[in-house]
């Protein structure tokens, strides 16, 4: 069950399933370059005073559980997890600018969905599994 946390004057309990894909779908996210974007995204998450909850990639696409504050602004988050992580990626493997033409790392698109108490560890089930499933559904 998520946590409930207590801010001046409210509690809440906030949880976002985040998902998007590499540029034009490439099968990068391996090896390194895998632990890389991990590493990036759990310093994003704590720069941002956000949880993570869950996380795990499948090659051309990441999946987050992130647990955030009602002051959050989801497109803002997105716009740090996928701006930084490329800005930082790009700059510790320029072999990936060869790849992704045009110097975009990640798809523009994504996709968010709120997490209740029920659907929670069907949630965490899914992303842990990620490696084990195919692709994802584009979501462009």
């Amino acid at each position: 069950m998520s946590e409930v946390y207590y801010g001046r004057g409210y509690v809440y309990s906030i949880q976002y399933h985040l998902v998007w894909c590499v540029k034009y779908r490439q099968d990068i996210l391996y090896g390194k370059i895998d632990t890389d974007v991990k590493n990036l995204l759990k310093q994003i998450a704590r720069d941002h005073d956000v949880k993570m909850v869950e996380m795990e990639s499948d090659k051309d696409h990441i999946h987050l559980l992130i647990a955030c504050k009602p002051q959050h602004y989801i497109p803002n988050l997105v716009k740090a997890f996928k701006g930084v992580s490329a800005r930082f990626l790009f700059k510790d493997h320029p072999e990936l600018k060869k790849r992704l033409w045009g110097g975009h790392l990640w798809n523009p698109s994504y996709f968010v969905a709120t997490v209740s108490e029920n659907t929670e560890e069907q949630i965490r089930t899914y992303i842990k599994n990620q490696k084990k499933r195919g692709k994802c559904i584009d979501s462009t």
